[in-house]
């Protein structure tokens, strides 16, 4: 094993670069009474949408990859039944790119994943702004 290394009270080491097994076994959204196959798809659906969101905000891969991580370890601290997926998502995204500096606009990323919800569900395909209008509000929700 290597000799641990400190840098400015910062311990690294190879001991603790891996969630504990305990904590893959019983995560919070487990405890809230979800079964874990469930749990398994909602972390592959949420990945799949900062992919497809990630790929239409033509972001490079790695900060597609860095929020599929955020994401994932999030929802190893906090449960899905208590907050949305798509929600934590789009936040993971958002973030990710200002992490590996490749910017987007935080609207830009709510288009993005309103399109994607748009598209799943079958409706037609409106801008935010075009649907505020239909509803009478002169100017965009936000």
């Amino acid at each position: 094993m290597e000799p641990i290394k400190e840098f400015s009270r910062t311990v690294l080491s190879l001991d603790n670069c891996i969630i504990p097994t305990e904590r893959l076994l019983e995560t919070p959204s487990i405890k809230d009474g979800m079964n874990h196959d469930l749990e398994t798809d909602l972390r592959i659906v949420g990945c799949e949408y900062i992919q497809s969101a990630g790929l239409l905000l033509k972001l490079p891969q790695v900060a597609m990859a860095t929020a599929q991580v955020l994401f994932q370890r999030y929802y190893y601290a906090k449960s899905f039944v208590k907050y949305h997926i798509q929600y934590m998502a789009m936040a993971c995204l958002f973030l990710s790119s200002k992490i590996e500096e490749d910017c987007r606009r935080l609207r830009d990323v709510i288009n993005v994943f309103h399109h994607l919800k748009q598209k799943r569900m079958g409706s037609h395909l409106l801008a935010i702004s075009a649907m505020a209008q239909l509803a009478g509000h002169p100017s965009p929700l936000w």
